[in-house]
């Protein structure tokens, strides 16, 4: 079976305002960029300045590490694809300009290869998935069910322990 391409996940999108959309968007080759704390902390920064944009009300998130679950509510004029083309954007940028990775995957095939340059080069793949939810849905338990992937991956013990999620219901 072939793999679908960006444009045939874009088939059918629809962006309205208010409305809540679960978001996943993985890194160029599943590399785990993410796994460099610096490399987090910079795709949170963008999340966060288009949501006080007013573009995005950001409900949660966990950014593991080769890939992002956004669930936000589109707030602003931007359409679905290009808020999220905004975020991918601005943290590769902002990811290029950091430099190699460091921490965890300084001995990777990534840090070898963004070793001539200082740069990591492309870093998102092409295009996301996004689901628009129901407002009956119960977002609460989407949000806990999104952000428990680190504990389900064997990456820590309790999510408290990782560092890249927040929620706005923390109980």
């Amino acid at each position: 079976m072939d793999k679908p391409h960006g444009r045939d996940l874009r088939k059918g999108r629809v962006s309205i305002p208010g409305q809540i959309y679960l978001v996943t968007t993985v890194t160029l080759g599943r590399k785990p960029l993410f796994a460099d704390f610096r490399f987090g902390r910079i795709l949170v920064n963008a999340m966060r300045h288009y949501a006080e944009k007013g573009d995005v009300d950001s409900l949660a998130f966990v950014i593991m590490p080769d890939h992002l679950h956004w669930l936000f509510s589109l707030t602003g004029q931007s359409s679905l694809s290009k808020l999220v083309g905004q975020v991918k954007g601005a943290a590769a940028h902002q990811m290029n300009q950091a430099g190699a990775p460091s921490g965890a995957i300084q001995s990777t095939d990534i840090a070898a290869e963004a070793a001539p340059t200082g740069r990591l080069g492309r870093v998102w793949q092409e295009g996301f998935h996004d689901r628009a939810l129901r407002r009956e849905e119960d977002l609460r338990s989407v949000a806990r069910y999104m952000i428990m992937n680190p504990v389900r991956a064997g990456i820590v013990k309790r999510i408290w322990d990782y560092p890249c999620w927040d929620a706005v219901w923390v109980e």
